[in-house]
């Protein structure tokens, strides 16, 4: 089971220091991945939860695939209706060039309708577009000349060079835990991606559901990436209605134990708990990370450039 990071692109302390100090202490720690998060207009609705500044998450992946260099880097996750299909994929495969390779396409459907209607883009369509842009996308990382008609975009002819390493296309995530997300995931994705879930509920309801739909539509069981929340705590939390990843280090230890059994491939840690003054203390989080790395997942550290 891969262990990975949500960078904090948000809030007050979002810097291109910090930033460069995250990456590099992720990387040095030994963690297998770093992800970024996806907002373009910080609308009321996006600033009271995710406060600017916030680094936008393509360009950050560029920048991420020339200062890191061994650790998968990707998006948890990309709002797919917001951006044109033809620029996602061009950008997206560039990154996956330029980054040898180590891509994962997070994606989900949006929740900020105010940002939405800032972008010009339909929010109560917003999930057959991310459906019918998925299809576009794997096309035009599939093919060296690419043709796609549906209903809200169509393109002809359009060459497509440089294309993905990652062949047939680098792995797509489909975020969300809705029965819609989890059909999405089935039908366009490798890894489903839901966040901050709870055990109980994940392991009993959750993973049998989207089996079940993997199932009837004759289609491999999507492989397991949860975000869970990574807040230490001294004192035990209650596990009756415990978010996976909060507590003492034996509750959070116990949460990894029972993933893996899951079968979980990824399990992406998010120090990020609702609390935007404290993002302002960045080392409260690398604090952390280093505490998980050392004691809890005795990952191999790297030597600092």
């Amino acid at each position: 089971m891969k262990m990975g990071v949500n960078l904090i692109n948000f809030g007050p302390s979002a810097m291109p220091e910090t930033l460069t100090r995250w990456v590099q202490l992720t990387e040095t720690l030994g963690y297998h991945l770093i992800m970024t998060s996806d907002h373009i207009a910080i609308t009321p609705d996006v600033q009271s939860r995710y406060p600017a500044p916030f680094y936008e998450p393509l360009s950050t992946l560029g920048w991420l695939a020339g200062v890191t260099r061994t650790i998968e880097i990707g998006t948890t996750v990309i709002i797919v209706p917001y951006r044109n299909p033809l620029e996602t994929a061009r950008v997206l495969a560039n990154v996956d060039q330029l980054s040898g390779g180590r891509l994962i396409f997070g994606v989900g459907v949006g929740w900020a309708q105010q940002e939405f209607e800032v972008l010009g883009a339909p929010f109560h369509r917003r999930g057959a577009m991310t459906n019918e842009y998925l299809e576009a996308i794997k096309v035009l990382w599939t093919e060296d000349c690419a043709s796609y008609e549906g209903r809200f975009v169509t393109f002809k002819d359009v060459t497509t060079t440089p294309r993905p390493v990652q062949q047939p296309h680098p792995p797509i995530w489909v975020g969300g835990a809705s029965e819609a997300a989890m059909r999405r995931t089935v039908r366009y994705a490798q890894g489903w991606h839901p966040i901050r879930p709870r055990l109980v509920p994940f392991r009993d309801e959750q993973v049998p559901r989207l089996r079940a739909l993997a199932e009837a539509e004759q289609r491999p069981m999507p492989e397991l990436c949860p975000r869970i929340r990574l807040r230490l705590t001294e004192v035990p939390m209650p596990d009756d209605d415990r978010i996976m990843g909060e507590g003492t280090i034996d509750q959070i230890r116990r949460d990894l134990e029972a993933l893996q059994e899951l079968g979980c491939t990824y399990v992406l840690l998010d120090t990020y708990f609702d609390d935007i003054e404290a993002t302002r203390h960045p080392e409260t989080s690398w604090r952390m990370l280093t505490i998980m790395a050392e004691q809890v997942l005795d990952l191999p550290r790297e030597t600092l450039r």
